[in-house]
Order: structure tokens, then C-alpha cells, then sequence
């Protein structure tokens, strides 16, 4: 559908905003930062501690197992002081896995003590003195214990039974209370800590984001209107933000030109129909108006009917001329705007280009003035003063003739008569040069910026005492532009004008 936004496939558009999603992804990675390193800290200080109980169990298995089995009857000291060591019992077993003896804390064993497993001396073999974990009797506690098999020489000789073993445990209570004060501690330092992350990360995206919201207001602008608006620069230019800044407010330049651009052509085109209709419907209120006349039996004599055919062929004459410079301008205005260089253009106006001196425009036009006007001096010189020269260039002459004579006329028709007029010729730098200079009354910075536009005319009531349609000067500057060349105008008010056609200068090897 025309006009509609351009879409990934399978791509969804987002609910949240980007600064929503920014923050919710910082604050999800922060958290699993922080769940990680909890995990991490506690796994290591359990298997610290673990460590810790291990050592100690295996010492106190140790000394257990070297101490000879206690009677029915009696407890060793010895015994009485390894049981006493916190929450740890001492049991001893015979071959079979049977409790000779038992010897708990001196408190209540949490759980109801440990729940041992079937260790009869085989499985207490297996075990190879290593520590491992086995639930409380009454569940919710875990015990820690060693199983160890009671060297021959400890065991009485009247005793033929020699297999026996001794199993110490020792309750994990101390270390789960510590796992568990460590993991309430981490989650309640990591809440607080994430919900200042939280508010810490919502004031860096916002002010992050901040380029973007001055972007989103410059957009908001020129919606309305204001094309002039820029994104200011909030950063360095070799950042992301600044490059995109930058980017950004070319791209606004250009537009504002382009609209610019389009709304001087838009106000050109307009008036260039408003004149060009004032222009026609001059010759052709006239033609009519003649027509009716003689219709009406307005002209009774013949004298009167060939004066006004011949006021008729006038304007019919002048309406030709003006649609003929018409349709020039637009067979150069098409040539100037075809696409292509070189061989891969074909121009819609050719010019019939060849090796010319402009010398000879410049004696030529020399001659012209004082046919036109007697009364004014005219002299030859080189540009801007001094001795004329030489001024090879490839042009085609009849279209500069027809420059040269659209210069000298536009200088003896807006000069007062007796008004000194220049012809400069020679080169300057590259270029072959040809001036037409008068000292009459010049012209506003105004009136020389629009002096080249069609249909402009010093005189905006449009009378015809000054002559011309306005589009003299705007004729010349197309053909001088299509011989690759310039054609200015330096003036000041009171100081006269000089109109300086600039060709690129002929290069001899090449001809």
C-alpha cells in the first residue's frame, strides 16, 4: 500500500519504548549479575565450610578409631571428650554393622542424630575414610560422617572378633544457619543494591537517550513547518551521537535548500506565466482590437485599412519574435537539464561551434553603436582599460553576435543618449573575454540580482518606451552558459554597467 511504513518480514513493532527497554535490559542483566554472584559466593563458602567439618571429622575419626571399644559398663574419658565436641557422636560397630556402643552430645543431637546407613565392614571399606552426608533421624537436619575401620592391635585379645569400626557424625546445623544468614543477607544487600541500580539506570538512559529526544523534537518542527530547525550538538563529533547529529543535520540543510529551492522555482514559474501572458496578450489585444475595427466598418479608406494591416503585421511580427525566444529558452533550458556528458548526450540545441576571435564581435559591435547612436563615444580597449588584444575562443559566432547585439542594445536603450560606451576585448587567465561597458545611471543590488530573469524589466509599468520583452539578457546568458562560459555584470548605482562575456580560452593543440 502506498505511503505505508516498510517492515522486516516476521518483524513485530515493539509496545515499549526504547527507553523502557533499555532499562529493563540493564536492570535484567544487573539482577543476573547479582543472582549469579550469590550463587557463586555461597556455593564456595558452603564448600568452605564443608571443608572445615571434613577436616575436623576425619581427625576425631581418627582418634576414635586408635582408642580400644568401651564396655558395656563404663565410658572412657577419652570418648566422653570427643562426643562432647559440639554436635558430634561417636558410635562403634562390629563386624556385622551392629551398635556396640553409642556416645551422643552432651545435648540433644539435632534431628534425634544421624540416620546411618547399613556399614557393616565391607561398606565401611568401601567408604575409604572419606566423609559424606546422610539425613537426621526425624528429617530437616543433615549429618556429616565418617566411617572407619579399628586397627587389630586396639581390640582385646580374649576378643576374636577383630572387624569392628567406629562411625563419628557431626550435625551440618552451624554450617546451614551460615549458608542460610549469608543467602537472606546477599538477597537483601542485592534488592536495595538493584533497586539503586534501578533508579541510577533510569536517570543514565534518560540523559543517554537525550540526543534522541532533541532529535524527536527537531523531527516535531519541521513537521510543522520549520525547516530551518538543527539537532544542536550534545556530543563529541567522532561519537555515534555526534556522527549522527551531524548526518542528520546535513540532511535538514539540504532539504531546507531543496525546499527552498522548489518554492524560488514555484514563485519563478509563476510569474514567468504571469508575464509571459502579459507579454502575449499585448500583440494580441492589439491584433484583435484591429480586427474589430475593420469588421465594424471602422475604416473607410483604403489609407485606413493599410495602416492598420500594417500596425497588425507589427504586432503579429513582435508576437513571432517573443514566441520565438520562448521556445529558444526552452530548447535551452532542456539541453541544459539532459541527462548524460560528452558523446552520451544529445543535445536538444546545437551550436555550431568553431575557432573565432572575439576581436572581431568587438570591432563589429563598435560599428553597431555608432550606427545606432552618433552622438555616443565609443572606444576599443583590452578588458577593464589599456590596448585591445587578441581573444581565441571555440564558440559558434552567430549565436555571440546574437549576445553582442542583445548587450550593446540593452546599453543604448537604458543610457541616456551622448552616454560613453566601452568595448573591452582580450583574455584574462584562462578565459577569452568581451565586455560591453556604459557610464549610465547602473543599477540596486536588487535590480542586479534579477537583471538575467525572463521577462524582468527595470521599469515595472511595463511600458514600451525602454523596448523589449525582458528576455534579451536572459537569451545571452543561455547562450553563453551553453558555450561553457560565463557572463556577469559588475554595477553600481550612479557608476554605469559592465556586462563581461568569459569563454574558456582555445587551445591550440587541439584545433
Amino acid at each position: 500500500m502506498k505511503g505505508a511504513p516498510l517492515r522486516l518480514p516476521g518483524a513485530r513493532p515493539s509496545r515499549l519504548s526504547l527507553r523502557t527497554r533499555l532499562l529493563c535490559l540493564s536492570i535484567a542483566l544487573v539482577a543476573l549479575g547479582l543472582v549469579g554472584t550469590g550463587v557463586i559466593v555461597t556455593t564456595a563458602l558452603h564448600g568452605y565450610l564443608q571443608d572445615r567439618v571434613d577436616d575436623r571429622l576425619v581427625l576425631t575419626g581418627q582418634i576414635a578409631a586408635r582408642l580400644a571399644p568401651p564396655s558395656a559398663t563404663g565410658t572412657p574419658p577419652s570418648v566422653q571428650v570427643l562426643s562432647a565436641l559440639g554436635d558430634t557422636t561417636v558410635t562403634y560397630l562390629d563386624a556385622n554393622g551392629s551398635t556396640r556402643r553409642a556416645f551422643d552430645a552432651s545435648t540433644a543431637p539435632p534431628g534425634g542424630g544421624p540416620q546411618l546407613p547399613a556399614l557393616n565392614h565391607a561398606n565401611v571399606l568401601a567408604h575409604a575414610g572419606r566423609p559424606f552426608t546422610v539425613p537426621a533421624r526425624e528429617g530437616g537436619h543433615s549429618w556429616r560422617i565418617i566411617a572407619l575401620a579399628q586397627p587389630a592391635q586396639v581390640v582385646p585379645p580374649e576378643r576374636t572378633d577383630t572387624r569392628g569400626s567406629v562411625v563419628v557424625a557431626t550435625s551440618l546445623d552451624e554450617v546451614d544457619r551460615t549458608i542460610t544468614k549469608t543467602r537472606n543477607l546477599s538477597l537483601t544487600v542485592g534488592a536495595a543494591l538493584l533497586a539503586a541500580l534501578t533508579a541510577a539506570s533510569w536517570f543514565a538512559v534518560r540523559s543517554g537517550l537525550r540526543p534522541l529526544t532533541r532529535i524527536e523534537e527537531t523531527a516535531t518542527a519541521i513537521t510543522a513547518g520549520d525547516y530551518s530547525h538543527r539537532v544542536p550538538e550534545l556530543a563529541a563529533p567522532h561519537t555515534e551521537v555526534g556522527r549522527l547529529t551531524a548526518c542528520l543535520n546535513q540532511m535538514l540543510s539540504r532539504i531546507d535548500s531543496a525546499f527552498q529551492a522548489r518554492a524560488e522555482a514555484e514563485a519563478r514559474t509563476r510569474r514567468f506565466f504571469a508575464d509571459a501572458g502579459h507579454e502575449l496578450r499585448t500583440p494580441l489585444v492589439g491584433i484583435k482590437g484591429y480586427t474589430d475595427l475593420y469588421r465594424m466598418g471602422a475604416l473607410p479608406t483604403r489609407e485606413d485599412v493599410d495602416q492598420t494591416m500594417t500596425r497588425i503585421a507589427e504586432e503579429s511580427e513582435r508576437l513571432t519574435r517573443l514566441v520565438e525566444e520562448m521556445f529558444l529558452l526552452a530548447r535551452l533550458d532542456e539541453d541544459a537539464h539532459r541527462p548524460g556528458t560528452g558523446a552520451d548526450r544529445e543535445p536538444a540545441f546545437t551550436l555550431d561551434l568553431a575557432p573565432m576571435d572575439l576581436r572581431t564581435l568587438a570591432a563589429d559591435a563598435l560599428h553597431d553603436i555608432r550606427a545606432l547612436d552618433a552622438t555616443r563615444p565609443v572606444t576599443l580597449t583590452g578588458p577593464g582599460g589599456g590596448k585591445p588584444a587578441t581573444a581565441p575562443a571555440v564558440a559558434d559566432e552567430a549565436r555571440l553576435r546574437q549576445v553582442v547585439t542583445n548587450l550593446i542594445g540593452n546599453a543604448v536603450t537604458h543610457t541616456p543618449s551622448g552616454t560613453p560606451v566601452r568595448i573591452g576585448v582580450g583574455t584574462v587567465g584562462a578565459h577569452a573575454v568581451l565586455e560591453v561597458a556604459d557610464q549610465g545611471p547602473g543599477l540596486t543590488p536588487a535590480e542586479r540580482e534579477r537583471v538575467f530573469d525572463r521577462f524582468y524589466r527595470t521599469d515595472d509599468s511595463r511600458t514600451r518606451t525602454t523596448g523589449g520583452s525582458g528576455l534579451g539578457l536572459a537569451i545571452a546568458h543561455a547562450f553563453v552558459t551553453a558555450h561553457g562560459g560565463h557572463l556577469t555584470l559588475d554595477t553600481t548605482p550612479g557608476q554605469g554597467c559592465i556586462f563581461r562575456i568569459m569563454l574558456p580560452l582555445l587551445d591550440p593543440s587541439r584545433h
